[in-house]
């Protein structure tokens, strides 16, 4: 650590739960308790670290081998890691070994460190329509507006400054992050929204005339189902004549463009600066990379996956690992760079 840096999970920012017996952390993440030290005070872990500044009282994991330098020499009271390198334990730390470790470490740390509850508090600055329905235990921040006829379930948290337009619907146990705008939109039970989100607003839609563009009036929805995460700044444009969906679970990440009509399955991952273009659809399990682009009206078959800063400009197979632009399998797009090096050595000899 450095002399400014702050351990995890710092109090004055993250909620903490706990402390937590060794018995409870291996139930939790799905672990096998080997190597534990004899007379070990079995409710004395009180939260999470990494290798190399866990104390006693505190849980680390290992899933690098690269790592292992770090393992020999750790303080930690327990450690998470595959049974490959259970042996390396330090004769004074626990194991919880399993198959997945940075999965178990996920849970562990959500133990620990469980996500804000709502605490049912609407501030009096607030503006809510008199005709929305505010599900029980609501919690509404400072400026908050909430549109005529708009509804939200139980236990969702709305931050400040958020604006809900008419008629939108949110499901329970949502987080909505300050300044996040949404209007046009359903939107299932446990959806986060980051700070800065937009949700709902006009695709992209256009005709030329005679004398310049005139709009298309977008008169589709976003449709969010349960589970999904949106990144902070990310924009999901409404669909003109049928609704913008992104599927159960995805996680779109930060600056993020969605365009109307454009359809995700479940579990997608869509990372920083990605742009997908109207009414392209995703299969489930599809990953696309930084900074990939998606033309419109393509197809990606599930579980395909999208190189970064890839240009995708036609349908992907089911499967295929694509990169480069125009996009193209990953081996061949790396012949390509091995027959051009070869060729510029040529050149210039």
């Amino acid at each position: 650590m450095t002399a400014n840096e702050t351990r995890p999970g710092d109090s004055r920012f993250f909620q903490r739960s706990g402390p937590f017996g060794l018995e409870q952390l291996a139930e939790a993440s799905g672990s096998e308790i080997v190597a534990s030290a004899s007379g070990k005070n079995v409710a004395a872990f009180r939260g999470v670290a990494p290798l190399h500044v866990a104390g006693p009282d505190e849980v680390s994991f290992l899933d690098n081998r690269r790592y292992l330098p770090l393992l020999a020499e750790t303080k930690a009271g327990a450690v998470i890691l595959s049974p490959a390198f259970s042996d390396k334990l330090p004769p004074d730390t626990a194991g919880l070994v399993c198959k997945a470790p940075y999965l178990a470490w996920a849970r562990v740390a959500t133990l620990f460190h469980p996500d804000p509850q709502s605490t049912g508090i609407r501030h009096p600055t607030a503006c809510i329509a008199d005709d929305a329905e505010i599900g029980d235990n609501v919690e509404i921040g400072p400026f908050a507006v909430i549109g005529s006829g708009a509804r939200i379930g139980r236990d969702t948290i709305v931050a400040s400054h958020v604006s809900i337009g008419q008629s939108v619907e949110i499901g329970s146990r949502c987080r909505i992050g300050a300044h996040a705008a949404i209007s046009h939109a359903r939107i299932g039970d446990r959806v986060t929204l980051y700070p800065g989100v937009r949700i709902g607003q006009d695709g992209f839609g256009f005709a030329v005339g005679p004398e310049g563009f005139e709009t298309v009036p977008q008169l589709g929805l976003v449709v969010l189902e349960d589970g999904v995460e949106v990144g902070a700044n990310s924009t999901i444009d409404r669909g003109s004549m049928r609704d913008t969906l992104i599927g159960a679970g995805t996680r779109i990440d930060n600056l993020v463009q969605i365009g109307h009509n454009a359809r995700l399955g479940r579990c997608c991952i869509v990372v920083s600066q990605a742009g997908i273009s109207g009414s392209t659809e995703l299969g489930d399990f599809v990953t696309i990379a930084a900074q990939a682009g998606l033309i419109g009206h393509i197809k990606i078959g599930s579980k395909a996956r999208i190189g970064a800063q890839c240009g995708v400009m036609s349908d992907v197979d089911a499967g295929a690992d694509v990169i480069g632009s125009p996009a193209m399998p990953f081996r061949e797009f790396f012949r390509n760079v091995a027959t051009l090096r070869k060729l510029s050595r040529k050149s210039s000899d």
